[in-house]
């Protein structure tokens, strides 16, 4: 039997709170078990490792910028007001344990710990191209890779500078994923501008035209 979704959230808290007292590569799945009342069996069953609850918090900030999708005033908006707005809703997700997170992508990223790095490097490319999606940015050929490409540099650049804003509601990480999103667009306009076959469109030719053939 799969545990429940509260169960889950009554094992994250718990372990958000043990965290926070004694760091995140100090306390232990076994305390964490006496501390929710739970077996190791038992917390086994609704995550693998701590790793997974540390993911388990950043999928909560999925969720909250997934959510967007169903909001009418926010899918009004152009591409790059959507942008600036996921990340921000992803960001601020993630106030409540904002010294946790430092926390654990420092633990993350000590040497030895590549399978966890290896677990960053697809956590960050699936939230890109959630990023990607609820924004409708470009979606087909080069267009699409470049604009992967400078996202993801833009969304890094972003997560670092809120880790270490200090701003009354985050406003100056607000005015920089501003500035971050405000580059791409400017530089995919001047390449668009700069290139002399953008407006020719591929046409399928006719087979009953002898002349196209």
């Amino acid at each position: 039997m799969k545990p429940s979704d509260k169960v889950k959230q009554r094992v994250v808290e718990q372990a958000v709170e043990l965290a926070l007292k004694f760091g995140w590569a100090n306390f232990s799945l076994l305390e964490l078990a006496k501390q929710s009342g739970y077996s190791l069996s038992e917390l086994s069953a609704c995550f693998r490792s701590k790793d997974d609850i540390a993911e388990a918090l950043f999928d909560r900030a999925d969720g909250a910028m997934l959510k967007l999708a169903e909001d009418s005033s926010f899918t009004a908006k152009d591409p790059q007001a959507r942008t600036v707005h996921c990340i921000m809703v992803w960001l601020n997700t993630l106030e409540p344990v904002k010294p946790l997170i430092k926390s654990i992508l420092c633990y993350k990223l000590e040497p030895g710990h590549f399978h966890l790095q290896a677990h960053g490097i697809t956590r960050i490319s699936r939230t890109v191209q959630w990023i990607r999606e609820i924004s409708a940015r470009p979606q087909h050929g080069f267009a699409q890779i470049v604009d992967e490409i400078a996202l993801t540099s833009a969304y890094l650049a972003s997560f670092y500078f809120y880790l270490n804003d200090t701003s009354k509601d985050n406003t100056h990480t607000h005015d920089f994923v501003l500035r971050q999103i405000g580059r791409i667009e400017q530089a995919q306009l001047g390449c668009a501008a700069k290139n002399p076959f953008s407006h020719i469109k591929c046409v399928k030719p006719d087979k009953n035209d002898p002349g196209a053939i």
